[in-house]
């Protein structure tokens, strides 16, 4: 297999099922539908009987259940039952794959494997491979457990590429589409389509390096810390990932340690820049706390003018107004609507959480109860009529200082931001051999 092995990246031995049906073999991420167990019984129903990545995955809606163990047993053995069939066809390749999702967009990725010795999620980190959110370490042990000993690993990890001439992934593409489709399809319960072109060869494998160099380059600090990607979806996938790597090198030689398939993880690129790549804030409301007291605690925090405003309409014009100069904060409580005009180039959630924070220590007596994160502009502005509650509209996210926030303030509160829809996120179709 070959590795670039100064950027951390590669191209890795490919499985993907013979005679492949998308819409019974590819199943959505399983860190999504957490609180819809109907969905996943209907995926249960649609791949019943047949291979699928449901039969190779823990949907995280039954994690708190108490079969864990048999779960993960049964995961496992029909890992290595797929394998000892024959179902897969193996293939040295990266994978180019554009997405149609339900909403008319197309996202474009490339599917290849990282060394997770380049990543890193705790806050402080200088790795080519970071965060873009907090890790909450709690949650790592219970994911080690499935990818301990697994035969497969089948990816949900997103990660950004700053790329704004797109040279990696579309530079990907236009050399892949060269060469026919090896898999192209409908995917399960209305999620849109998905089709996949293989990327290997000489000449492919030569753009991704220099499509990595020019990167690379670009996204070194003048203290020389090169930040290659950032983790868009999964990153507690990633660091279970890293977590069971940090164990299992303790156990081989150094020798192994190049090669072993456990220090790589399998992951999607996606260019931030990418036009079907749908960036959403996670806007917040607090709950019986007094909203005056809260909107001057905030303005105090985060200098700035309050701005009075008569109509919802306006006041989210104002808020989302991509030529604003700085961050601008909406507040809804009751009849009251105004906005923080602020001098904040950082990305806004990055000032406002900390603040909120350190507010809510102080005066909330059940701070999770106090606090939500709500998907959608017109959900925050309906909340923020109800008594004892003030919505906080946050403005679009900034693709072109997401990076340079990242680098400068380390990950991002928890529930920052949103890459699209449910049904927009990764759907499992390719493998790779772990612990074989």
């Amino acid at each position: 297999m070959r590795t670039f092995s100064k950027f951390g990246v590669q191209i890795p031995q490919i499985l993907l099922p013979k005679n492949i049906d998308l819409k019974t073999w590819s199943v959505i991420a399983c860190d999504q539908y957490t609180q819809d167990e109907a969905y996943w019984k209907r995926a249960e129903k649609a791949a019943e009987g047949k291979p699928s990545t449901l039969n190779l995955i823990y949907p995280e809606v039954y994690l708190n259940e108490d079969d864990k163990d048999a779960r993960i047993k049964k995961i496992q053995s029909t890992m290595t039952k797929y394998l000892s069939d024959g179902l897969f066809e193996e293939t040295e390749q990266a994978v180019y794959i554009e997405r149609k999702t339900e909403y008319g967009r197309t996202r474009k990725g490339l599917v290849i494997a990282v060394d997770l010795e380049k990543y890193e999620w705790k806050p402080d980190s200088k790795a080519f491979i970071r965060a873009t959110e907090a890790t909450v370490p709690e949650r790592i042990p219970p994911r080690m457990k499935i990818r301990n000993g697994a035969a497969l690993e089948l990816p949900h990890i997103m990660l950004l590429a700053n790329d704004e001439n797109d040279v990696l992934v579309g530079g990907a593409g236009k050399i892949a589409k060269k060469s026919s489709q090896i898999y192209d399809g409908e995917l399960m319960q209305g999620a849109g389509k998905i089709t996949g072109w293989g990327v290997k060869g000489e000449q492919a494998e030569n753009a991704i390096e220099s499509a990595l160099e020019t990167l690379a380059k670009n996204g070194t600090d003048a203290d020389g810390n090169t930040f290659l990607f950032a983790v868009g979806d999964g990153n507690h996938s990633l660091a279970t990932a890293k977590a069971v790597w940090d164990e299992h090198k303790k156990t081989i030689s150094d020798s192994e340690k190049e090669t072993s398939p456990v220090r790589f993880a399998l992951v999607e690129i996606v260019n931030i820049y990418d036009t079907g790549l749908t960036f959403e804030p996670i806007h917040r409301v607090i709950f019986n706390q007094d909203a005056e007291t809260l909107i001057n605690f905030v303005k105090d925090k985060l200098g700035g003018e309050i701005k009075s405003f008569d109509s919802e309409k306006e006041l989210v014009e104002f808020v989302s107004d991509s030529s604003a100069k700085g961050a601008r904060y909406g507040f809804i409580a009751g009849e009251k609507m105004c906005v923080i005009e602020t001098k904040i180039t950082d990305l806004a959630i990055a000032a406002l959480q900390p603040v909120i924070d350190i507010y809510l220590d102080a005066h909330s007596k059940d701070k999770k109860k106090d606090i939500d994160y709500i998907h959608g502009t017109n959900d925050v502005l309906r909340l923020g009529k109800k008594p004892d509650a003030l919505s906080i509209l946050l403005p679009p996210i900034a693709k072109d200082s997401f990076f340079q926030t990242i680098n400068g303030r380390g990950p991002l509160p928890r529930k920052s931001f949103s890459m699209g829809e449910a049904s927009e996120k990764r759907f499992y179709v390719e493998a790779r051999k772990l612990f074989v």
